[in-house]
């Protein structure tokens, strides 16, 4: 698939079959995220993928609105980034779930980007804090998101060159 075509393609796909994804599409997948740029080459991101149905549910919860579809996902990539490592995490962090949600495209798997970084869950306390306690992480491992993938329900109309607004490009020299 041509780079232009895929990126029209990429959606918010927050519905799913309950097919299974392939290992090799997976793989694919976190490939991406591996090979993304990094400040500096640090590399401070760390991958989870998680595919158990209570901790998918878990991490569905970990938040107060927005990330209930990870519940009935196939795969979860929980992005971590480690502060101790580099300043830059949330930077390197999103390039990657940038890449990964790329590559879920040309896998023919939808994806969903969960917001955790700066979000609170029901009674107002850190939704960060929830999944690092979900997943046994450390103080220092900070989640950018988790980027719920399965096999999409329906197909969501690609975007189109007009829905590339322009009026906010400007242009200097």
């Amino acid at each position: 698939m041509e780079l232009k075509e895929t990126i029209r393609r990429r959606r918010s796909i927050r519905q799913y079959t309950g097919e299974p994804i392939s290992e090799e599409a997976l793989n694919q997948i976190l490939q991406a995220a591996l090979l993304a740029p990094t400040s500096m080459n640090r590399k401070p991101c760390r991958f989870y993928v998680v595919k158990d149905k209570d901790v998918l549910k878990k991490l569905a919860d970990a938040k107060k609105a927005g990330g209930k579809m990870l519940a009935d996902c196939e795969a979860a990539i929980v992005t971590v980034g480690d502060s101790d490592k580099a300043d830059t995490w949330i930077e390197d962090c999103s390039i990657a779930m940038s890449f990964m949600m790329l590559a879920a495209v040309d896998q023919g798997i939808g994806s969903c980007w969960v917001q955790i970084y700066l979000r609170k869950q029901e009674d107002g306390s850190d939704a960060e804090d929830a999944v690092r306690e979900i997943l046994s992480l450390k103080e220092t491992d900070r989640i950018a998101g988790i980027l719920a993938l399965g096999i999409p329900a329906k197909e969501a109309e690609p975007h189109t060159e007009a829905d590339a607004d322009m009026g906010k490009v400007i242009r200097i020299g």
